[in-house]
């Protein structure tokens, strides 16, 4: 009996050692070590509990277009979001798995293999506002850093007689959006089409996407209201009211135009609270994951 657990025990320990060589699981999270139950985490760009915010900025930081990642929801089980790289800012999307199966887009995938396969051809996407994106290379969850540490010279305190309740988190949101948009002129009213680009508080509109410098910078935190705005002779119009001017921007859509008022009045409401939805003629409507 003896030898019989010995053999056993020896064998668990080999599979353990094997487990944990070093290259042997360099695309796995330390959890997957103890449970495979999860498929995806098999998948060395499954981020798992990743929030859109870190999705954001990491991928605006050391992506590049077209990379992308897959992380968790906040819709419930079986609800993923595919957040992906375009030129100035990141798109997400609703990934579901279904009964062993997997639907994204127009498409379902009965296996995971099947699913991984479709983003080897670089599948390209395109949602309502018309911008096309392929997906080009995924994020890994793991990426090598090399572990080297500052030694500590200097230690000492600024302030005095402070306490945990005068330790406050920040950090602004990033809330990324970018896309063609017709501009009404200042002076001549004449619209013409304009790349914009949302990130923080701050909207930029360029003369073709592929600038480098903006036209113009709108700090959103002098805007006062953005809303559906009818008395132009176009339709699918909002306007944005500063104290110096009001801009009246156009979309192809009403779809699209929602999308940029919504994610318009979530940074408002962001920044002077619920009474900036009130100028604004809004909808309560948290609609971030």
């Amino acid at each position: 009996m003896l030898t019989t657990f010995t053999s056993l025990w020896l064998g668990l320990e080999s599979l353990k050692l094997w487990v944990n060589f070093p290259g042997v699981m360099s695309f796995y999270s330390d959890a997957s070590t103890e449970s495979m139950s999860d498929e995806l985490e098999t998948l060395g760009w499954y981020h798992y509990d990743l929030s859109r915010h870190a999705a954001e900025a990491l991928l605006l930081s050391n992506g590049s277009d077209g990379s992308y990642l897959l992380r968790n929801s906040n819709d419930g089980p079986g609800c993923f979001a595919l957040s992906v790289r375009a030129k100035d800012s990141v798109k997400h999307f609703h990934v579901t798995r279904k009964d062993n199966g997997y639907v994204f887009g127009f498409n379902e995938f009965t296996t995971l293999q099947d699913f991984v396969s479709h983003f080897a051809n670089q599948p390209l996407l395109g949602s309502d506002t018309g911008t096309l994106i392929v997906l080009k290379c995924p994020y890994p969850w793991r990426v090598e850093e090399p572990s080297i540490y500052e030694s500590v010279r200097v230690h000492t305190a600024i302030q005095t007689g402070r306490s945990e309740n005068d330790l406050v988190a920040n950090a602004p949101s990033l809330a990324t959006k970018e896309g063609y948009l017709l501009k009404q002129g200042a002076f001549v009213k004449n619209w013409k089409q304009r790349w914009f680009t949302l990130n923080r508080y701050e909207l930029k509109y360029f003369k073709e996407k592929m600038c480098e410098e903006p036209i113009r910078t709108l700090d959103l935190k002098a805007c006062s209201a953005v809303q559906f705005d009818y008395s132009q002779d176009r339709v699918n119009c909002f306007c944005l009211v500063f104290p110096e001017r009001t801009f009246y921007l156009c979309t192809k859509t009403g779809v699209e135009a929602d999308e940029w008022i919504k994610i318009l009045r979530w940074k408002l409401v962001s920044l002077f609270g619920l009474c900036a939805l009130c100028r604004s003629g809004g909808k309560w409507d948290i609609f971030y994951q």
